[in-house]
């Protein structure tokens, strides 16, 4: 099942529940697909898994950065509703790779692409963003990449 008919039947099955902050979360990454999908990027006007993907850990990321902001305000009800949502949004992503499965599967990526040096970041990265695109974020790779190539 596609992760847009899937966000789909959880609205309805929120909707009939009245779990009203599972709503909320749902119908904010429904929004942000949909403006995918309109947007002049997209074929056909349609959204792909990867590219749902990667919306949906955005929408995280700006959750959790969010909350941080109200943390900093001290504002522990908006903090607890933002990071009520980003764990709701975690919901419908792939399972997120342990570090020793994410160190492994890079140093692999480094020994076939013949990397030993740090002024490849850059390449490997590109790299291994792609291939580990909704098991991981950026940040994780970033800094098992730096600690595999010693920089």
């Amino acid at each position: 099942m596609g992760i847009t008919v899937k966000i789909d039947a959880d609205i309805k099955s929120a909707m009939l529940n009245k779990e009203k902050e599972k709503l909320v979360a749902l119908r904010a990454i429904k929004a942000a697909i949909l403006l995918a999908k309109t947007s002049k990027d997209a074929a056909d006007g349609d959204v792909s898994d990867e590219v749902g993907i990667a919306i949906i850990q955005k929408l995280i990321k700006q959750k959790k950065e969010t909350a941080e902001i109200y943390k900093e305000q001290k504002r522990e009800d908006l903090v607890s509703e933002e990071l009520g949502q980003a764990a709701i949004f975690e919901q419908y992503l792939p399972a997120q790779m342990s570090d020793e499965d994410l160190k492994n599967e890079l140093a692999a990526l480094l020994k076939e692409h013949n990397i030993t040096d740090a002024k490849d970041f850059g390449k490997i990265m590109g790299i291994a963003s792609k291939q580990l695109a909704g098991k991981t974020d950026n940040k994780r790779i970033s800094i098992v990449l730096k600690s595999l190539l010693g920089s």
